[in-house]
């Protein structure tokens, strides 16, 4: 989960603070101490770090505390906004041509994820009402210009090749295609090394020179840390970038790139890969990303994620059913499928205010429990799914055969699925009579 580590440390620091009515200087420089030392354990920039620990502290000491909030909760407030500001202040935008053709070049050094970034660009790029083109221009990576081309297919994006030509020739001709077929948005797929070195560079810089790009992107491994911050350093010296893509944000526990990159290079952080899905790319927003570095939620994220994966017919056609009480374990996969097109429930109870890290390893939630029930709904006849009253000690059997389970796990499912029904009817019986009420659907209980 993105930030988990430094977000534990964070809210044991202020948790010290909140339980206090009145706050000291030295309670203040003490906590000051605790946070350096945990974004210094996340791997941020040790000169950022100095100039963000320095900021905060001349805003909380001698700061008037506003009648609604604690003490505590002020310094909050403090570290949340400057937290903001670090991370760019507000989300970054991407530029577009005012005339003709958006040309967007990729950079970054192999295993950044340059080539399924360009997909997940392109997809987000038709979403917004552009018509995207994928040039494939890595020629020396094996496979590469193939890998694009199958991302093209799966998102139904085109993809332009002429083979292991001069890249900077397939950068122009690129244009010339784009013109043809009315594509007003071009991402180049450059090619990466596995280090920075001068032929790279070079013909980066010729590329740049021959289609002269509106946005140059460095795509970068967070999880690198301090690496992705000097790798992003170097790139920008020698091509002036225009933004930055963070991939692999949802494995980075500790956050050291994405809180150092801004201020390092002074480069926005665009967009960050949040998964392996080719719709795991996401805007990015720096005031979101503190309030769940904070472990204060983020709810406006979540609610775009729902608005993306659930789609409203069915979910109107599954409140009608819960109300009439004809729910059957077909909508009950329906609805488990609608929750993982969202992503793993650990990160969208992450966004969630109040769930700390500390309540989400209480919970114990094993994300395999939901392959498991997706296995073992799947292995029963149509019959068994409308009216599972009739799975009877052999039919589990088979079940948990068919399932790779075992029949304790089928039973446990076949509980939880009479529990949800006995407690829709419970809200069923608890609406009647009522005029108007919203309904909520129920939580799937793993």
């Amino acid at each position: 989960m993105a930030f988990e580590a430094l977000t534990q440390k964070m809210n044991d620091i202020f948790k010290k603070l909140k339980g206090k009515g009145k706050l000291s200087d030295s309670d203040v420089k003490q906590a000051m101490r605790e946070v350096k030392l945990a974004l210094l354990e996340a791997d941020v920039n040790f000169k950022v770090v100095k100039e963000l620990i320095q900021k905060i502290s001349e805003r909380a000491i001698g700061q008037e505390v506003m009648e609604s909030l604690t003490p505590g909760q002020q310094v909050i407030k403090i570290v949340h906004d400057e937290l903001i500001r670090l991370m760019g202040s507000k989300e970054s935008k991407l530029n577009y041509s005012p005339d003709g053709i958006t040309i967007i070049m990729l950079v970054g050094l192999q295993g950044s994820g340059k080539t399924t970034t360009a997909g997940k660009l392109g997809q987000l790029l038709i979403k917004s009402g552009k018509r995207p083109l994928l040039a494939a221009a890595d020629i020396y990576r094996p496979a590469a210009i193939k890998q694009l081309q199958v991302i093209g297919e799966k998102l139904n994006l085109p993809v332009f090749t002429i083979g292991h030509q001069n890249p900077v020739d397939i950068a122009r001709a690129s244009v010339e295609y784009a013109q043809k077929h009315n594509n007003n948005v071009i991402i180049i797929d450059t090619a990466g090394r596995l280090h920075i070195d001068e032929e790279l560079m070079d013909e980066l810089s010729k590329i740049k020179q021959a289609v002269n790009p509106v946005e140059i992107l460095l795509v970068v491994d967070s999880m690198t840390g301090q690496d992705a911050v000097n790798v992003a350093e170097e790139f920008n010296k020698r091509l002036s970038l225009t933004g930055l893509v963070l991939t692999k944000l949802d494995g980075d526990t500790r956050g050291g790139a994405a809180l150092s990159v801004k201020a390092v290079t002074g480069c926005p952080i665009k967009f960050v890969g949040m998964g392996e899905k080719l719709e795991d790319l996401e805007i990015f927003y720096p005031e979101r990303m503190a309030s769940r570095i904070l472990g204060m939620g983020d709810v406006l994220t979540l609610i775009e994620k729902a608005t993306k994966s659930i789609d409203i017919k069915k979910a109107q056609e599954l409140e009608q059913k819960l109300k009439s009480q004809s729910f059957d374990l077909n909508d009950f996969l329906e609805q488990l499928s609608q929750v993982k097109k969202m992503g793993s429930l650990s990160d969208i109870l992450s966004m969630i205010p109040g769930f700390s890290p500390q309540k989400l390893k209480g919970l114990e939630f094993d994300e395999k429990e939901l392959v498991h029930v997706e296995a073992i709904i799947n292995s029963m006849t149509l019959e068994e799914r409308k009216n599972p009253s009739i799975i009877n000690g052999s039919r589990r059997k088979r079940i948990a055969a068919g399932s790779g389970t075992s029949i304790q796990d089928v039973n446990r499912l076949l509980k939880q699925y009479e529990q949800t029904r006995k407690m829709i009817k419970q809200m069923t019986d608890m609406e009647k009579g009522r005029k108007k009420g919203k309904f909520k659907l129920p939580f799937l209980g793993f």
